[in-house]
């Protein structure tokens, strides 16, 4: 359910950076052409890419697309490959995401209640875009409390090692546990 909604909420913010592209070059027109732009409409291009960034962050570790260190990664065993995500996921990637999310909610509240808008003339309110830390950063640790499950079932012989899956979809060749390179 979790890699469900992940997944979804990844391929509709993908579609909010061709909104931010179609404002920028908007701007960018009207400025050149026009001498006139808008600084609403750059805060909307920058609240348009920030969600595409934090609400994308869940689905690009989903898909495994984060950072990772391959050099290292691709010599280890998938056993080892997946012990270092689970070690990651629940020491580092889940409680640095869920502190994030709880300790970025009180400034989404006092932005909303003081109506806080942007210093910018004809600048934008700012609470939809301090929305998007504590929905991106629970959206990512839920994602990675899926991950995590994932990992230990593979680890317990109840699952497939869903890394090996995306290793070999990019042509990697990795040895096989108890087998070496």
């Amino acid at each position: 359910m979790i890699d469900w909604v992940t997944d979804h909420v990844g391929r509709y913010a993908i579609w909010l950076l061709l909104g931010a592209v179609v404002i920028s070059a908007g701007n960018a027109i009207s400025r050149y052409a026009f001498s006139a732009s808008s600084n609403a409409m750059l805060e909307v291009q920058w609240y348009l890419y920030s969600a595409v960034f934090i609400l994308g962050a869940g689905y690009t570790l989903l898909k495994n697309q984060h950072v990772r260190i391959d050099l290292v990664s691709n010599r280890i065993s998938a056993k080892a490959r997946n012990w270092v995500d689970v070690i990651g996921l629940a020491v580092f990637l889940i409680p640095v995401a869920v502190m994030i999310a709880w300790m970025s909610w009180p400034g989404v509240v006092d932005s909303y209640q003081m109506g806080e808008m942007s210093s910018n003339a004809g600048g934008l309110i700012r609470w939809p875009v301090r929305l998007l830390i504590p929905v991106g950063f629970w959206l990512l640790a839920l994602q990675g409390f899926s991950e995590l499950i994932k990992r230990l079932a593979f680890l317990t012989g109840h699952g497939p090692d869903s890394l090996e899956k995306e290793q070999e979809q990019h042509g990697i060749d990795l040895p096989h546990e108890g087998e070496a390179k």
